[in-house]
């Protein structure tokens, strides 16, 4: 009995057996998916929408709405995590048993850092591509150099 070292090619290949002299003749892709669908037994949904705190069961320590300063909350969260981490240092050389809740206070700030990062993240690719896509072209244009 013969044995293959490979797999034999999916039957879909013969659709594109005449790409290199007409590319036009292979199918298009599919459509991208729309709405949510079932990956490995897993529910997932194409909607990017960023969960709010709340709904993760966490407390929110910034202003919530449309208008937060990111910049500003930014710095607020990481002055209070400083000073946080300066606690837990004390705490646990005053007080070794009491060190829990400060290290809770500290992940709640974590969260919350996070959280406000990726809210930024829409608004940052909407401005950010412009700059990083002239100095690509510059690049490719120069040999890569």
């Amino acid at each position: 009995m013969a044995t293959a070292t490979y797999p034999p090619p999916p039957p879909y290949y013969k659709l594109y057996k005449d790409y290199i002299q007409n590319p036009s003749s292979a199918p298009e892709p599919p459509p991208p998916i729309q709405g949510s669908y079932v990956l490995y037994g897993a529910n997932y949904t194409t909607d990017d929408v960023l969960p709010t705190l709340e709904e993760q069961g966490v407390r929110q320590l910034y202003p919530k709405g449309p208008n937060v300063d990111f910049k500003k909350e930014l710095r607020s969260l990481n002055r209070e995590l400083q000073l946080h981490l300066l606690e837990l240092a004390d705490v646990l050389v005053e007080r070794p048993s009491q060190y829990a809740r400060r290290v809770e206070d500290i992940s709640l700030i974590f969260k919350n850092l996070h959280h406000l990062l990726n809210s930024m993240r829409p608004h940052q690719s909407n401005t950010d591509p412009h700059p990083r896509t002239s100095d690509t072209k510059t690049q490719t244009s120069c040999g890569g150099h």
